[in-house]
């Protein structure tokens, strides 16, 4: 007789472990399934173009007004404030005359005035201090001290906009400010620190409160777009910008003005930096609505390497690969900040209204509808009424 022939392999009992090669094997497949779901996503994508456009932003103005000061001796941070203060009058405040109701600027400026001249204040002031700041102290100062206003942001975020805020998000401040660290240490190198500055400490209580100012800014601005409007925020920070930077440079910079040698070649610089400066402006609050200040203070470190690419033509930098590895270093801190969103805490309940007043009725009503008990009434023939409750 012939042998039975075996039968075919089924499958595996539910229970049954699988080879520990094929557990092996999927384990880093699935970490890094898990890895490419959490990161290549639209959102973060969205994130990272946008914060570079604002970087971007920032490095036309920073190689503008590098180039002003090199070539043709103009200091003029003011000034150059100044006209971005007054586009954004002409925009935005504008726009806001011509509205009508709660959203016109009669009643904005009736409610909330006050509150907008410390915002402008802290604007124009927070510009000037680190502008200010490199006539004093070191450029690796000024890179460092900067940074200062990240933690400031966070803290401001977690009391004012009840931000709350997990272990990575930490973790990517931390690998971002290990980034700009590789930066300034890619700048000693290169020979970047040429001059000591005349009073580091002044230059560097400067940065510290330009830093904080800019955190209060930013918070601020957070806070407005996303509970009232972009152009309310633009066209308030516009009209008394406009006026605080325009009595300061009366002050303090009228002499710097007078001595300016115009020609197309100033004016062109001074015409590129304000409209870098107010695109700046105009666009870090749709930035900002999207992801958060936290978010888009992350993602314009990267501003500085921009200027530092640039000034590899324009003023002959010496070239480090650590700006490179800088780079990278930063986008990775805000790709792990922007793959997992920040909590919010949940308001604390608010006492219930005292007053008898219809409005404040009918808000108890709505409020306490699912503990009153619901009402039946029937009507009998002999028009007898029966009113029962459930």
């Amino acid at each position: 007789m012939e042998a039975a022939a075996a039968p075919p392999p089924g499958p595996a009992a539910p229970g049954a472990a699988a080879p520990p090669g094929a557990a092996a094997a999927a384990s880093p497949r699935r970490l890094l399934a898990r890895l490419r779901a959490k990161l290549c996503t639209w959102y973060i994508l969205k994130t990272i173009i946008l914060g570079q456009m604002l970087s971007l932003f920032i490095c036309g103005t920073a190689v503008t007004s590098q180039y002003l000061a090199e070539q043709y001796q103009v200091n003029t941070p003011m000034f150059q404030s100044f006209i971005n203060y007054s586009l954004l009058l002409l925009v935005y405040t504008t726009m806001l005359a011509f509205r009508t109701g709660s959203d016109s600027l009669w009643h904005i400026l009736k409610q909330r005035w006050w509150k907008y001249i410390f915002l402008g204040l802290a604007d124009v002031e927070a510009n000037y201090m680190i502008v200010k700041a490199y006539q004093y102290t070191t450029l690796t100062s000024v890179q460092l001290l900067d940074c200062f206003g990240i933690p400031v942001l966070m803290a401001l975020s977690w009391f004012i906009l009840r931000a709350r805020y997990r272990l990575i998000h930490f973790l990517a401040v931390a690998v971002c400010l290990l980034g700009v660290g590789t930066m300034v240490g890619a700048d000693i190198l290169a020979g970047r620190q040429e001059s000591e500055g005349s009073d580091v400490v002044i230059g560097d209580v400067l940065v510290l409160l330009g830093a904080s100012l800019y955190a209060i800014s930013n918070v601020s601005e957070e806070y407005i777009v996303k509970n009232l409007s972009r152009v309310e925020f633009l066209g308030m920070v516009g009209l008394f910008g406009t006026i605080i930077s325009g009595l300061q440079l009366a002050i303090v910079e009228h002499r710097e003005i007078m001595r300016i040698q115009w020609n197309w070649k100033i004016a062109l610089l001074f015409t590129v930096f304000a409209l870098c400066m107010f695109g700046l402006y105009s666009f870090m609050p749709v930035v900002i609505k999207v992801t958060s200040a936290t978010s888009v203070n992350l993602g314009i470190l990267t501003a500085d390497l921009y200027s530092l690419f640039f000034g590899l033509f324009l003023f002959f930098y010496k070239f480090s690969a650590l700006y490179i590895l800088s780079f990278v270093i930063i986008m990775v801190g805000f790709i792990l900040y922007c793959s997992t969103p920040t909590g919010t805490a949940e308001p604390s309940t608010l006492p219930q209204p005292g007053s008898t007043g219809l409005d404040n009725a009918a808000l108890k009503l709505e409020e306490n509808d699912s503990d009153t008990p619901a009402i039946t009434v029937q009507f009998t023939r002999g028009e007898t009424v029966v009113v029962s409750t459930d």
